[in-house]
């Protein structure tokens, strides 16, 4: 078991075809919450995911509350700019969710009032920036969590 990817409404398609393509390579499953930016047979994720759709677990939900009464044994780790600690002082295990934000807006604090979030966690950056890019963001927060988790499945 490993944890899950939830990207709270993506906006661009690049984007999440490159989280399907990182999904796909480290065996987590990715949770994608409506309304969404695009399609999943836009042609710009196709390309950004090449040809390692078929090898992610990618589900479609309606809601975020949906996703989380379908898994209530998952906590929740929010990764936002303002969260409270650095994301490698997580203690991860294999039953987190992991949930990032579109990218325009991030997860607001209206979302995370909604959330029965444990955690709250940021990358850090330069004061004066205002983000990085969602793909750098999972990529770096997947790969952390997998190797805390010793890389379960992997070679």
């Amino acid at each position: 078991m490993l944890p899950h990817v939830v990207l709270y409404q993506p906006e661009i398609p690049p984007n999440t075809g490159n989280i399907i393509r990182l999904c796909a390579n480290t065996g987590f499953a990715l949770h994608l919450i409506k309304p969404m930016g695009f399609a999943l047979e836009d042609k710009r994720l196709r390309r950004a995911g090449l040809d390692y759709h078929e090898y992610a677990r990618v589900s479609e939900w309606s809601s975020l509350q949906h996703y989380c009464q379908a898994h209530p044994e998952r906590r929740l780790i929010a990764i936002e700019t303002g969260g409270d600690q650095v994301y490698t002082e997580v203690g991860y295990q294999p039953t987190d969710t992991l949930v990032f934000g579109p990218e325009t807006r991030g997860l607001t604090a209206d979302v995370l009032a909604q959330l029965d979030t444990v955690i709250v966690a940021r990358l850090p950056m330069v004061p004066t920036r205002r983000s990085l890019n969602l793909s750098n963001c999972v990529a770096t927060v997947v790969y952390e969590a997998w190797r805390q988790l010793e890389f379960v499945g992997g070679e």
